[in-house]
This record gives C-alpha cells, structure tokens and sequence, in this order.
C-alpha cells in the first residue's frame, strides 16, 4: 500500500454504504422473521415466507457484494490511520475491519448452508428472478440446525460490531477530530 494512500476510493465507499445499507435490513428482518412465522394470522405467517425469500436474497447479495469488496480491499490495501492513534487503537482498528469481512462472508454462507441442508428443501428465489443453487450438503436436520445457531450468532456478533464500529467513527469525528469518517462520506468535505 502506498503511503499516500488516504482515502477510499468511490467504489470502496459505494460498496462500504450499499453493503451496510442490506446488512442494516436484514438484521432487522432476520429479528422480525420468528415474530411473522409464529403468528396466527396466516397471512402473517404467508408475509413471513415473502419476507424470508427476501431476506435470503439480500444475504447472498451482500455475500457477493463482500467478496467483491474484499478483492477491492487486497488491491487496493487500508487508508493509512491518523498518527495520534495508539497502538491499542490501531490494532482495535485492524480486528474491526476484519472481524466484518468475517461476518459479511460468514453469516450469509451459515445461511445458504442453512437452506441448503434443510429436510424442508426450500427454494431461494433470488428477488423473485432465479433460483439460487442450494450448497451440495445433502439434507440434514443436524446440519441445518447448527448452521442455523451459527447463522443466529454470528448475526448478534454483527449487531455488536456494528454499534462498536458507528461509536468508533463517531469518536473519530467528534473527540479526535480527524478525518477518519469523513474518508468514508461520500459528500463530506475532509478537514484542511
């Protein structure tokens, strides 16, 4: 990475804002689905079923959107972090940043594995215009239940990481008063 480099580029910030846009509704929706599926109403419980094919489409979605990002990243490397940053700080920085691209690959695939080994056989209708293939796990109640305990996890670690990140940002701008969000607002103007 060179040492110049300090600021994202337009289509790290596009991917960084359109991913955590989809990752914001679908924790949402993934914590309203048990509500909608245990409802009495059927047509709650059918507007469950809507909302889970939607759901499944947005996490295959950020999947490959993250991948995507993820090579971006690899080229293109980090912004270089303010000077006053002590290497606690940095370090907390660096593990952040990881920890999301873990969970962006990682709950959406517990989720296709999930689907795809669930004795139900459900299909992933891709908002509505293909069928996703289901992972080649064959169908086990075993496996789909402790994808399904990972795919829960995994997503409570992301509600967490996520607070821990907005507070991160927010102290940058706030108390440190350096340009690290700034870099990543697309209509911001940096500090001189």
């Amino acid at each position: 990475m060179s040492a110049s480099h300090d600021r994202y580029s337009r289509w790290s910030i596009t991917l960084h804002w359109l991913i955590a846009l989809i990752i914001i509704g679908n924790l949402a929706g993934g914590l309203l689905l048990e509500s909608l599926f245990n409802a009495r109403d059927p047509a709650t419980r059918q507007l469950g079923f809507t909302v889970v094919q939607v759901h499944k489409s947005m996490g295959l979605t950020v999947l490959v959107l993250s991948l995507v990002r993820l090579a971006m990243r690899l080229r293109e490397g980090f912004p270089q972090l303010p000077g006053h940053m002590t290497a606690t700080e940095r370090f907390l920085a660096r593990v952040t940043h990881y920890g999301f691209y873990a969970l962006m690959i990682g709950i959406p695939l517990s989720g296709w594995m999930m689907v795809s080994a669930s004795p139900l056989n459900f299909p992933t209708i891709w908002f509505g215009l293909f069928e996703w293939p289901h992972l080649p796990t064959g169908t086990s109640k075993v496996l789909a239940e402790r994808a399904g305990a990972a795919h829960q996890w995994l997503a409570y670690g992301a509600i967490v990481l996520l607070l821990l990140h907005v507070a991160g940002a927010l102290k940058h701008h706030f108390m440190d008063r350096d340009d690290v969000l700034a870099r990543m607002l697309p209509f911001v103007r940096r500090r001189a």
